[in-house]
């Protein structure tokens, strides 16, 4: 599985309409045939930093970086961010969804 946790950081006022900015882009992805997630959270630290977490199937990346809302996307995101967006990106190989946590279990 590719693994991918990107860190967004919007001008203050793009805050509020960050993810209806983004909804298309996360819809269409979502229903891309080699993504496992695609899911959006928003930093109780700073309000205007949105945390996206994605995963893909081994060769479910590069027909996403390919498609047209992934290019839409990459046009329209710039006016709403104050700075370039921090990635990691990495190969979880033997698996292709979230395992339990080991340290805490909920019977």
């Amino acid at each position: 599985m590719i693994f991918i946790v990107v860190k967004f950081k919007t001008k203050p006022e793009w805050t509020e309409k960050w993810l209806e900015l983004v909804d298309d882009f996360s819809q269409a992805t979502r229903s891309e045939a080699g993504n496992l997630w695609f899911e959006w959270s928003q930093s109780c630290e700073d309000p205007n930093t949105f945390i996206l977490v994605e995963a893909f199937r081994e060769n479910g990346a590069e027909p996403h970086v390919n498609s047209e809302h992934f290019k839409r996307a990459m046009a329209e995101m710039p006016e709403a961010l104050e700075e370039t967006p921090k990635i990691i990106n990495t190969n979880i190989l033997d698996t292709d969804d979230w395992s339990l946590m080991g340290e805490l279990s909920i019977d």
